[in-house]
């Protein structure tokens, strides 16, 4: 397994938020948060695994609605406190049948 440079996961309380872009099309799919365990998992079984803030506890992304997120590339933002995960989104994104979270115009 490729060597990670050192993420800086004291600087948010042990979790690195996470963006999500699917790989071809560029959209930004959801956010959400990894602690080191959940990124460990990501790269070994190559599914997106999140820290589940409100459960306490890792959550792969489709493990109950089939929803799976198939990791394409990761990558680490220049203060090592952020990562960009590009993915290939099998079925929809959003637990409200969405194909992002990000459906809802603010201004």
């Amino acid at each position: 397994m490729k060597k990670l440079p050192k993420l800086n996961w004291e600087k948010l309380n042990s979790l690195i938020p996470v963006i999500t872009q699917d790989y071809k099309s560029g959209k930004v799919l959801m956010l959400g948060f990894m602690n080191q365990e959940a990124l460990e998992k990501t790269l070994k079984e190559g599914k997106v695994t999140y820290f589940s803030r409100t459960r306490k506890k890792l959550w792969t992304k489709g493990e109950t609605s089939g929803n799976f997120q198939l990791v394409k590339e990761i990558f680490l933002d220049c203060d090592n406190d952020t990562l960009l995960i590009k993915v290939k989104q099998i079925n929809k994104v959003c637990h409200t049948g969405h194909n992002t979270c990000f459906f809802r115009k603010l201004k």
